[in-house]
């Protein structure tokens, strides 16, 4: 019996000793919230920056693909007009420069996950509390969402183009 109140005092002695420290902990305290934060709402740093979905790599937009965009803008036209503009808020938000605020692979991610993005991660869950309207599932694989990315991403281009020539 001594064995373990003595074994159960060298334990909490330790825990104690380890709870104190100089600056060193001061990194260790910020990890442990960055690990607490990440532990809250069971994203990976991957997912917080680029989405909850199928996409678990950064997507490489390369040169741009001007067969692939006009794709691109077909299947914008058909599965995503209903709800979005490019250069306005509609429905939801306008998409011309959404690259500029998110990732190609958070924004195909959102695409082909609407309803997990919409229900777990923070910055979807923020604009489903500000546009009030679920993005619905479009059935979009990732070729599809891929072509819509670099139409947004052309239209980007164009918009930045015109406002450099108005100026």
């Amino acid at each position: 019996m001594r064995r373990f109140v003595k074994l159960g005092l060298l334990f909490a002695a330790g825990a104690l000793l380890s709870a104190c420290g100089g600056a060193a902990d001061v990194d260790d305290a910020d990890s442990d919230a960055v690990t607490s934060s990440a532990a809250a709402d069971g994203l990976t740093a991957f997912e917080r920056e680029h989405g909850i979905g199928p996409i678990k790599q950064p997507v490489e937009l390369g040169e741009p693909d001007a067969t692939l965009a006009s794709a691109g803008e077909e299947i914008f036209r058909m599965k995503c007009t209903a709800c979005h503009r490019v250069e306005e808020r509609y429905i939801g938000p306008a998409l011309g420069n959404v690259l500029e605020r998110r990732s190609a692979a958070y924004a195909m991610n959102m695409m082909m996950n609407p309803t997990e993005m919409t229900q777990r991660h923070p910055v979807a869950k923020g604009l489903l509390a500000e546009y009030l309207a679920p993005m619905p599932f479009q059935d979009l694989t990732e070729q599809d969402a891929r072509a819509i990315v670099e139409y947004l991403r052309t239209v980007a281009d164009s918009a930045a183009s015109a406002q450099a020539a108005a100026q």
